[in-house]
């Protein structure tokens, strides 16, 4: 199998999520779902939810993902990013797991 991509989910969203995850308010104006690599989620989480409680890490298995999964390049940050044409579908969810912040606010990925 190949390297997981993973999304951050505020819980509550996540809560309501059944069969498929129809992303943020973000993710439907840009009209992809935003994944990262294992690499690139210390950086996303710094930049996009500093301040932010309650998260989820949602790791997905690229292969169920198929051919909505693209590859993009992200001039701010250098690189290429995973991007999801279409719907998070449960069944291509590997698991979720909360993220953690230490004591003094820094987040702790899931291990």
């Amino acid at each position: 199998m190949t390297e997981p991509v993973f999304k951050i989910v505020p819980r509550t969203e996540w809560a309501e999520t059944t069969d498929a995850y129809e992303g943020s308010t973000h993710d439907r104006a840009d009209g992809f779902l935003h994944f990262s690599t294992w690499t690139q989620l210390p950086e996303t989480l710094r930049r996009y939810y500093a301040g932010k409680d309650d998260l989820l890490l949602v790791a997905a298995d690229p292969a169920r993902l198929g051919s909505l999964l693209r590859w993009e390049h992200s001039p701010s940050r250098g690189e290429d990013f995973p991007h999801l044409y279409g719907v998070l579908l449960t069944s291509a969810v590997l698991w979720v797991k909360p993220i953690a912040k230490d004591s003094e606010g820094n987040f702790i990925l899931p291990g």
